[in-house]
């Protein structure tokens, strides 16, 4: 009988004595995940009532087989003891595989169910979460989380619910049987808990220790494998294998002694179990001689024991990995109980239609309440009006973009787009008001044609190479093997910095947008490349509001207005021509660029 606690593949994943990783508050997540999947839980009912079925074979068949030796001993047939046998462990696995057949279906509704909303909520959340956070820290709960809660929806939650019946069925038939039998039993069970304590007190000391070995050998792997350039280029192939050696070899000592230390605990259970046992059957064979059991009475208790034990361990192995999947479903339901960026006020405007005349208005504006990256910026910019933004780094250049776009809402003054406050106007409708270029290329793994069309996924071929002839990006894009339809990896690192921009701006020139955001376009492109790039913006901004943002100062001479940003305050601004007549700190930037100082 021992087949019917066999224990599940899926717990086989976790060593034993591996530590949990714990919950803060495993109630009130377990209440918010239940909440989470209302409406997704159908059939929860009759995997609960299957559990239990299945329990009762563990606790019928070593009665059954009790009264069948009775039968044998007492010279009758036990045949028809020996059929309902054979029926009971048919329907047992016939009601297991339907439990495991309904709990496949509920439990991955329920993981589909999760994980589409975390990542709904994720598409919803201010630029500012994803500033605060590792990007893949935040990949691990859309992913390892929400596999560990699938893990134990799918397998875990069927196992526990099926331990818990069977050690109460089996509890109350020992207790009925003979309650000092039933003693000795639970004696056993009471060792087993003293001796797995004892183990994993050990055990989860070197096991955190092999974690941690491993995540350096991880991060050494990753940082080999993205600058193997580097690595190739300075000669350090050796020197990487080398320390890769002693952290294996570091990660091998811990890890063995962590798994000799853990594997302690099964042989000395099965020696409790089986010492357990030999008690049993000397006592009951006492009371047999006493007429107090029965032949088949003891058959059916020392059966029992054998059971009773083993589901505890099991229970103690789930527990662990209950807890570790709550503790994800806790850093899951942390995300959706971030705020979403700020709903449209009531009678929003439509930004469908703006022509961008842009506002700003005594406009202070930090990170931190306490540090302000802008103070008091006023400006007046017509539509259509060329607008380059200068400055050293951390002036806060960028910080006026993510203002403009509502990345971040201002916390004094305001901004005003034809005269109307940003936030008076529908979010979605303003935000496709700009077309966005960033020093940053964001290409996805799809073709030329769909990166370039990303988000107007419609539009005909000829349309889209007309876009990228404007930007300057159709002649290479011809001499690429598959042209248009080529397939980028990896973010498009098959194509150098410059093409990568160059894509992007064909992005840019495609969705027409009124009002143009070109953030450090040039900044990583050699000189050719910059002049293709800055026939493209002065193409691409001709007629449109427009900001430049840049570090090039030759790019941005043709621009209607220069703004320096010092500070987060404007120190100069006029044209090309005004502020080199100014003599200020642009006519230096730009002398000293071009090598005149």
């Amino acid at each position: 009988m021992d087949k019917n606690m066999a224990t599940p593949p899926s717990q086989l994943g976790r060593a034993r004595g591996v530590p949990a990783v714990k919950p803060k508050d495993m109630r009130g997540t377990l209440v918010r995940l239940w909440q989470l999947t209302r409406g997704h839980r159908k059939g929860l009912g009759w995997i609960l009532l299957l559990s239990a079925l299945a329990s009762g074979s563990a606790v019928l068949s070593p009665y059954l087989i009790g009264r069948a030796v009775n039968c044998i001993d007492n010279g009758e047939p036990g045949l028809r003891l020996l059929l309902v046998l054979a029926a009971l462990y048919l329907g047992d696995w016939l009601v297991r595989f339907l439990q495991q057949f309904l709990m496949a279906g509920v439990g991955q509704r329920m993981i589909l169910h999760i994980r589409t909303s975390l990542f709904a909520h994720m598409e919803k959340l201010p630029l500012s979460f994803f500033d605060t956070r590792q990007h893949g820290e935040l990949m691990s709960r859309l992913t390892n989380d929400v596999d560990n809660i699938s893990v134990t929806i799918s397998d875990s939650l069927t196992q526990l619910l099926m331990y818990g019946f069977t050690i109460s069925g089996i509890f109350c038939v020992m207790i009925c049987m003979s309650p000092l039998l039933t003693g000795i039993a639970l004696f056993a069970v009471l060792l087993i808990f003293l001796l797995t304590r004892a183990v994993t007190s050990r055990t989860k000391v070197l096991f955190r220790q092999q974690q941690a070995i491993l995540g350096r050998l991880n991060g050494q792997v990753e940082e080999s494998i993205s600058g193997i350039g580097m690595v190739k280029a300075f000669g350090q192939e050796q020197e990487m294998v080398a320390k890769f050696v002693e952290n294996n070899d570091a990660f091998c000592q811990v890890a063995t002694k962590a798994q000799i230390a853990s594997g302690y605990l099964m042989p000395m259970m099965n020696v409790i179990n089986n010492l357990t046992y030999v008690l049993i059957a000397m006592a009951s064979g006492i009371m047999a001689l006493k007429r107090q059991l029965t032949v088949g009475e003891i058959s059916s208790f020392l059966l029992y024991s054998r059971q009773f034990s083993r589901p505890f361990v099991e229970i103690a192995n789930i527990y662990n990995n209950f807890q570790t999947a709550v503790a994800g479903a806790e850093r899951i339901i942390e995300i959706l109980d971030e705020s979403c960026e700020p709903e449209d006020v009531e009678g929003a405007r439509s930004a469908a239609q703006v022509r961008g005349a842009v506002s700003f208005r005594d406009v202070t504006f930090g990170y931190r309440p306490d540090k302000p990256v802008l103070q008091h910026i006023n400006l007046e910019i017509e539509a259509g009006t060329r607008v380059a933004v200068v400055g050293p780094t951390g002036s806060g250049k960028t910080t006026l973009i993510n203002l403009l776009t509502r990345f971040y809402d201002v916390q004094e003054g305001a901004i005003l787009l034809d005269g109307c406050d940003l936030r008076q106007y529908r979010l979605g409708e303003l935000r496709q008001a700009f077309g966005v270029v960033l020093q940053d290329t964001a290409l996805f793994g799809a073709t030329i044609r769909e990166n370039i069309s990303y988000g107007h996924q419609d539009v005909p071929l000829e349309e889209v190479q007309e876009a990228a002839r404007v930007a300057g990006a159709d002649g290479f894009i011809r001499r690429l093997p598959q042209g248009y339809e080529t397939v980028l990896h990896q973010g498009g690192a098959e194509l150098s910095q410059g093409e990568r921009q160059l894509l992007t701006i064909a992005r840019a020139v495609l969705d027409h947008a009124p009002i143009m955001i070109l953030d450090e376009a040039t900044s990583s492109v050699d000189t050719v490349t910059e002049q293709h790039i800055r026939q493209a913006m002065l193409a691409i901004t001709q007629g449109r509001t427009s900001f430049i943002i840049a570090h090039r100062l030759s790019t941005i001479r043709d621009s209607d207005l220069i703004l320096l940003i010092r500070d987060g305050q404007i120190a100069e601004q006029g044209t090309h021509q005004q502020l080199m007549d100014l003599q200020g700190e642009y006519a230096r930037m730009y002398l000293t660029q071009m090598g005149r100082m």
